[in-house]
C-alpha cells in the first residue's frame, strides 16, 4: 500500500467554481478576490483581509508595511519553513533565530533573550496547527515596543483564548499552498485591524499603484494613477480566489476531518513505547496541519531509520523542518547564538506522519501497523 504525506481535497464544487471564474474577462484583481477577502476577514474576525500571491509575499509585505528596513532585527523561531527567514532578508532586515519549546512553537524565554536595541519585530509561527503563547508574546512586545507579524501558514482555523490566530499582532499571514488546511494551489492572505497597514499592503501588492484594476477600469482615463512607493506583482487572481471561496465554505469540515484523523493516531500511538505524539494533549485547539511524533531512544530505532523503513513500505513521511541556522546562507549571517537545544532535539526526533482530510482508516492502520512492526523487530 502507498500512503502519501498529503493529498489536496478538491471536490466537484471546487472544480465548478474554478471553471465558472474563467467566464469573467477580468481574471485577476477582480470581484471574486474582493469577495474572498471579505469572507475570510469575517471568518477570522479581522477588519481587513488582503489576498496575495502566496504566504511568503504575505510575510514580506507585512514586514514592509510596518516599516521594517535595513539594520533592523526580527526575531523568528529557528524551527520554521525557510519562507519566514527569507521574508525578513527580502525586507533588508536580519532574522534572529530563537529556540522553540516542547510544543515546537517559539519559546517565550528565548524571545526575551534575543531582544536588542535593533529588534523591531517578532514573527511567532503557529507551528503545525496550534497557537503560540500569544498573550505572553504580546506582553513582551508591548514592553519593548515591538511589532508582531503572526505567521499563520499552518494554522487557519486555530484559535487562542477564543480569538483566531493572526488577530493578536499587527498583521497575520496565511498560506494556501496545496498542503495547507485550505488551498488555492498557490496563494496567501494578510489580515489586520489597521487601516494604514491594509492600504499599504494593498498598494504594494499591485506595483505600488494608488488605484486597483477595478478602479482604473471605471475611469474614462484608466492610465491616470500614481505610484507612491515601489511595489510588487503579488496579486491573487480570480481563479484561485474562486477556489478559496469554495474551500472556505467547508473549512469546518476540513478541520473536523483532520482532527478525527489525528485523534485516531493519538489513540493508537499514545501508549507505544518510544513514540511521543506532539501536542496531543490540546486536541481541542489543534487544527493538525501536521501530525508530528517524536521517535525517542526507547523505540529502538533512530528517526532517520524509521523514516527509511516506512519509505520502503510506501509510506511518505518527512521532517518539519531543518533549522534555519543550519542553512548555508543563514549560517553566514553571523548569528550571535547558535545554541538551540530544543530545536536541535526536535530536529533529531520529530517525524511528520501522513495526514489529510481524505486519509482513510485503512491507510492510517497501515502506517500504525508498520510502526508497531518496527518496534517488534528491534
Amino acid at each position: 500500500m502507498n500512503v502519501p504525506l498529503y493529498v489536496p481535497w478538491l471536490t466537484n464544487s471546487d472544480k465548478k467554481a474554478v471553471l465558472s471564474s474563467l467566464k469573467n474577462p477580468q481574471l485577476t484583481d477582480g470581484p471574486l478576490l474582493r469577495k474572498f477577502e471579505l469572507e475570510f476577514a469575517k471568518y477570522v474576525g479581522s477588519r481587513f483581509a488582503i489576498g496575495v500571491s502566496n504566504g511568503t509575499s504575505a510575510l514580506h509585505l507585512s514586514l514592509l508595511s510596518i516599516g521594517i528596513r535595513s539594520g533592523d532585527e526580527v526575531i523568528i523561531p529557528d524551527m520554521t519553513f525557510i519562507a519566514t527567514a527569507n521574508a525578513v532578508t527580502l525586507s533588508n532586515a536580519k532574522p534572529i533565530c530563537a529556540d522553540v519549546d516542547s510544543s515546537l512553537n517559539i519559546s517565550v524565554k528565548s524571545i526575551e533573550n534575543k531582544i536588542t536595541k535593533k529588534t523591531k519585530a517578532i514573527i511567532p509561527v503557529h507551528f503545525a496547527g496550534i497557537s503560540c503563547k500569544m498573550d505572553e508574546i504580546a506582553k513582551i512586545a508591548r514592553k519593548h515596543n515591538l511589532k508582531i507579524i503572526e505567521d499563520c501558514a499552518h494554522s487557519f482555523g486555530a484559535f487562542c483564548n477564543n480569538k483566531h490566530v493572526g488577530t493578536f499582532g499587527d498583521a497575520g499571514c496565511f498560506s494556501f499552498y496545496p498542503t495547507k488546511n485550505i488551498t488555492t494551489i498557490e496563494g496567501g492572505m494578510i489580515i489586520t485591524n489597521s487601516e494604514k497597514i491594509a492600504k499599504k499592503v494593498a498598494s504594494l501588492r499591485n506595483h505600488g499603484m494608488t488605484r486597483t484594476l477595478i478602479e482604473r477600469q471605471r475611469r474614462s482615463n484608466p492610465w491616470l494613477y500614481d505610484v507612491v512607493n515601489p511595489g510588487y506583482n503579488y496579486r491573487l487572481d480570480e481563479v484561485r480566489s474562486a477556489l478559496g471561496l469554495s474551500q472556505l465554505k467547508r473549512c469546518k469540515e476540513i478541520t473536523t476531518r483532520r482532527k478525527q484523523a489525528a485523534k485516531y493516531y493519538n489513540k493508537k500511538l499514545i501508549h507505544v513505547k518510544g513514540i511521543e505524539p506532539v501536542n496531543y494533549q490540546d486536541e481541542k485547539n489543534h487544527v493538525y496541519h501536521l501530525y508530528i511524533i517524536r521517535i525517542k531512544k526507547e523505540f529502538g530505532f533512530s528517526r532517520d531509520i524509521v523514516h527509511k523503513r516506512l519509505y520502503d513500505k510506501g509510506i511518505r513521511t518527512t521532517v518539519h523542518y531543518k533549522p534555519i541556522h543550519r542553512f548555508s546562507y543563514f549560517n553566514k549571517l553571523k548569528l550571535r547564538d547558535k545554541k538551540f537545544p530544543n530545536t536541535m532535539l526536535a530536529y533529531k526526533e520529530c517525524l511528520s506522519l501522513p495526514i489529510f482530510p481524505t486519509i482513510t482508516r485503512k491507510q492510517q492502520d497501515y502506517v500504525i501497523k508498520c510502526l508497531l512492526e518496527l518496534q517488534k523487530i528491534k
